[in-house]
């Protein structure tokens, strides 16, 4: 007997996505609709496929709350299990490079031809076009492109590296789950379906809005560490304490930096206009040798809930636990793994606490098919061994 699904609950409810597995940006698209939601299906393939960085299926966080079947999508009738999802879908995301969903038989003109109002996503770095379009490349490379990779960093030193949260995550996948929703709306008053091209080097440039603006109004310079916002102020910036924690400082405006200054005791006198590039470098001399007259915790007692603008730099074993974020209930256990919750929050469409990454057995396939597929479907593609 196939198993039953439990309802969705969320503003996505009733949203209905096939998820071409792949690695990444991908995954967490289908994550963040699944939140808030809707009904994801993850298509997985039979063959052994590396998909990024190996770990057991628990700690892969970002396939939890969905179902996943496994197919071998070099046989045409696995193609056509898939092509019958996609009749009932709203979304399909797929990453692979320019071409390869073509080749299976699973283009966006197939796809499109079964469901004309489809939202066919394409999640890729280079973009569907291009002279890179068809070459490798990973979050590092699309951010030194755009550059976002070069503005990043201190003073004299190399660039840093911000893991693949500004690329992958916020320029590729976020992108791409709000051009699907606005494919999906969009589609609801046409009744036609489009692909929707999301390339990370476009989503991370567009991130980059404000400052391509300042460059251009020669108010940001070219060297990194040297502007208001990347560590070359001494009003924003990290400083380690006595007890080799960090704090993150960054009250840009007067009236903030002037709470940090009393709360430290410092005369104002003795660090300069605080705007005036010239004084940054000793005013940043003074802050430093201050804080580090203190441990991260005296420091976070003293300025955290003040108009300081001072936080405690935690690293991930430590956030759950801090007071702000336990208040708010950020972060949640899933199968003993603490992990953000679904964000953002809503004041009626409430999500369901997310579920953990479904391994593909029977009783999970027939779970999640259940919400695609009649029963005797799903029983017939288990009878010519498509499925488990």
């Amino acid at each position: 007997m196939n198993a039953v699904s439990t309802p969705r609950k969320g503003p996505l409810a009733g949203i209905k996505v096939v998820e071409l597995a792949g690695i990444g940006p991908g995954p967490m698209c289908a994550m963040l609709l699944a939140d808030l939601g809707a009904t994801v299906i993850r298509v997985d393939r039979k063959q052994p496929v590396a998909l990024g960085i190996e770990r057991p299926l628990r700690f892969n966080t970002l396939l939890r709350n969905r179902g996943a079947i496994a197919l071998d999508l070099k046989d045409p009738r696995a193609i056509e299990a898939v092509l019958e999802l996609v009749e009932q879908a709203d979304a399909l995301v797929e990453g692979f490079r320019p071409g390869v969903t073509e080749r299976l038989g699973l283009g966006p003109d197939v796809c499109l031809a079964r469901n004309p109002r489809l939202a066919y996503g394409r999640l890729t770095g280079w973009g569907q076009d291009g002279p890179l379009a068809k070459t490798a490349g990973h979050d590092i490379n699309y951010l030194a492109l755009t550059g976002l990779l070069g503005a990043i960093g201190r003073e004299g030193q190399p660039p840093t590296i911000p893991l693949n949260i500004v690329g992958d995550y916020a320029g590729g996948s976020l992108y791409m789950a709000v051009g699907l929703l606005a494919a999906i709306l969009e589609a609801r008053q046409s009744g036609q379906g489009q692909v929707v091209d999301a390339a990370i080097v476009d989503g991370a440039a567009h991130l980059a809005t404000t400052f391509f603006g300042m460059v251009a109004g020669g108010i940001w310079r070219g060297e990194r560490g040297t502007n208001l916002s990347d560590s070359g102020s001494h009003f924003y910036d990290c400083y380690e304490c006595g007890d080799g924690g960090w704090v993150a400082v960054g009250p840009i405006e007067e009236k903030f930096f002037a709470v940090l200054l009393d709360k430290l005791g410092i005369d104002p006198r003795s660090m300069g206009p605080q705007m005036a590039r010239d004084s940054w470098k000793p005013a940043k001399a003074l802050l430093a040798a201050h804080f580090k007259t203190r441990t991260r915790d005296e420091w976070t007692a003293l300025l955290q809930t003040s108009d300081a603008c001072v936080s405690p730099v935690l690293g991930f074993h430590e956030a759950a636990q801090h007071p702000h974020l336990k208040a708010r209930g950020t972060f949640l256990e899933i199968d003993g793994i603490t992990q953000a919750g679904p964000a953002p929050r809503f004041s009626r469409t409430v999500p369901s606490v997310p579920t953990p990454p479904a391994a593909i057995t029977p009783e999970n396939t027939d779970r999640c098919l259940s919400d695609w597929l009649a029963p005797s479907r799903i029983e017939t593609l288990r009878e010519q061994g498509l499925i488990d």
